[in-house]
């Protein structure tokens, strides 16, 4: 492919790298002016990016042959940009996590397009693509293992930075040897691919963290907010009994208009309250809650859902009156007062207690 006629490419691109140098100066990541200008740079990189997508600047049908020496720095916009994203400190930072997760992998599927990846690079990158929730730099292995793996890793850092100061030593010669520009810019996409799974590594550990943490209480805002819409007839899942949306909730629709025409016509439903009375007569009022009704009241009520049950008989709890004239009566309960008598006398108080006998 032909180097990239555009120039606002080239330009941006220059921008952005001269952003990204300038972040490297400030001694807090978290200083509004510090994220200010990260924001700046990461919206130049995103144009960036728009424009290589809409000129076509990579195909999956080229080799890395077929690229300008002056396009082969373009390949490194996706990490450009996952880099400065993983730095944004957003109050979403899961979101922020998956964006530069997202960047990270864009760059490296374009490097495994061109077969640009080195032995180990793809070797990684296939563990990574299987389990991407689960990718760790060090598998497994021993505290010996992994002791070496993180010193061989650092030694392959070393050597590849001396590389690339090696050479950026002549910056002239950049300019006329075009076998020295595609050396540069291969190298300087070397190493960070290698810092590539190096961040996708510390991705992998910060979301796992992350879904372990509780999730965040709301604020003393949205909580006298929910409240109100509460006292309101609104719940929380936002279905209100109320027939009349609150003014509130009107001006949230975008439906809080006048309730009348010039005619006088109603426009939209309402509902008329004496609020001047009602808030006057509650000021002086306990702040507990009073009754609703009288005893009388009550009472009235609980007889006719059943709950007072009146005359006499077991069920009413008093006796009923002992009739002298009706003898089979009384006969009856003589004899039942008879036979609990005599049932008494064979079953004296106790006499079925034989376990804590002595």
């Amino acid at each position: 492919m032909d180097s990239v006629p555009d120039n606002s490419l080239r330009r941006l691109f220059s921008t952005a790298k001269s952003k990204r140098k300038g972040l490297e100066s400030f001694p807090s990541a978290i200083d509004p002016i510090y994220q200010e200008n990260l924001r700046s740079a990461i919206d130049c990189l995103q144009q960036c990016r728009q424009i290589a997508n809409r000129i076509s600047l990579f195909s999956p049908n080229e080799t890395l042959e077929d690229v300008a020496s002056t396009d082969i720095q373009y390949l490194l916009l996706d990490y450009y940009l996952a880099d400065l994203i993983f730095k944004d400190s957003a109050s979403n930072r899961k979101q922020v996590l998956r964006s530069a997760q997202e960047a990270y992998e864009k760059y490296l599927h374009l490097l495994d397009t061109y077969r640009i990846l080195s032995k180990s690079d793809n070797k990684l990158y296939e563990i990574y693509v299987q389990d991407r929730d689960g990718f760790f730099l060090i598998q497994g292995g021993d505290a010996t293992t992994r002791r070496n793996t993180k010193i061989a890793r650092y030694k392959q850092e070393k050597a590849l930075k001396q590389k690339l100061e090696h050479l950026t030593e002549n910056p002239d010669a950049l300019q006329q040897d075009e076998t020295a520009l595609r050396d540069l810019y291969l190298a300087e996409i070397e190493l960070n691919t290698h810092h590539t799974f190096h961040a996708l590594d510390m991705i992998t550990q910060e979301l796992k963290v992350l879904a372990m943490m509780p999730p965040t209480p709301p604020s003393a805002a949205q909580e006298r907010e929910a409240d109100y819409g509460e006292g309101n007839g609104l719940r929380r899942d936002g279905y209100s009994d109320r027939l009349d949306s609150s003014l509130s909730q009107l001006y949230k629709q975008g439906n809080a208009g006048p309730i009348l025409n010039k005619k006088g016509k109603p426009l939209q439903p309402f509902t008329l309250l004496d609020s001047r009375q009602r808030l006057q007569n509650g000021v002086f009022k306990p702040d507990h809650a009073l009754p609703t009704m009288t005893i009388d009241e009550y009472l009235a009520e609980e007889k006719r859902r059943g709950g007072i049950i009146e005359g006499e008989g077991e069920y009413a709890g008093r006796p009923a009156e002992t009739n002298e004239d009706d003898i089979d009566r009384a006969d009856a309960e003589t004899m039942r007062a008879r036979e609990w008598d005599e049932f008494t006398e064979a079953n004296p108080k106790g006499s079925g207690n034989t376990i804590n006998r002595g």
